[in-house]
């Protein structure tokens, strides 16, 4: 768990920063680096969704993940939970409400874990002790943070937690789920999870209003999909 530890105080810290960079932005500055941020976000989904191999399996993971995550209506629990997390630091980021909380969290969490170096360095955590992946993509995530929550505000700052379950249960259940986790696999659901951020960065950008959090649980319907086309 050592790397998956670090990296969430990567994290943590790498927003704290952000927050504190924000407090001397501009509004037109920050209006402009959002902007910037969501074009970064666009190619970095664009370039992730070319991980994969069969169109099919994203176009039926992305149709029987969104089915799941619109009857677990993910997208209005993301915003009850920001809803209850502004109460609490109500005035601790004055342009944070309770979208600007849901996207920050949302944003980045699944920027810090989609994609390889989460999965594979959490394995190689797991099975070997080898931390240096997830060491590495400390630092990534570390700036990254500090960027994100200088726009999205203080909803980045609670992406760590996500990062610590999701990295820590694969970590934990490393020896159960590695035969499962194929190079292919791994490869479709950093597909599917791009093309979300793709909604993500457009979102960003203003030009839709995508519930991006219904689409989530197709990120790991590809683990099932491999086995049968």
């Amino acid at each position: 768990m050592l790397g998956t530890v670090v990296n969430t105080i990567a994290v943590v810290i790498g927003a704290a920063l952000g927050l504190l960079l924000k407090k001397g932005l501009p509004e037109k500055m920050a209006d402009t680096l959002m902007k910037g941020l969501g074009l970064c976000t666009l190619f970095l989904g664009i370039s992730g969704s070319l991980k994969g191999e069969n169109s099919m399996i994203l176009i039926v993971s992305m149709v029987i993940g969104t089915i799941i995550g619109e009857l677990a209506d993910l997208e209005s629990r993301i915003n009850n939970l920001g809803d209850w997390l502004q109460k609490r630091f109500q005035g601790s980021d004055k342009e944070a409400g309770k979208a600007s909380l849901a996207e920050g969290f949302v944003t980045a969490s699944l920027l810090f874990c989609v994609g390889a170096m989460a999965i594979v360095g959490s394995l190689q955590s797991g099975l070997q002790g080898n931390h240096e992946m997830l060491f590495n993509k400390s630092m990534l995530d570390f700036v990254a943070a500090m960027i994100f929550a200088s726009s999205l505000g203080v909803g980045v700052v609670f992406a760590a937690a996500f990062v610590f379950v999701y990295q820590g249960a694969i970590t934990i259940m490393a020896q159960w789920i590695a035969p499962f986790l194929t190079e292919r696999v791994i490869g479709e659901m950093t597909c599917v999870g791009s093309v979300i951020i793709i909604g993500l960065a457009l979102n960003m950008l203003g030009l839709t209003k995508l519930r991006v959090m219904n689409y989530v649980p197709g990120i790991f319907i590809p683990i099932i999909l491999c086995s049968f086309m």
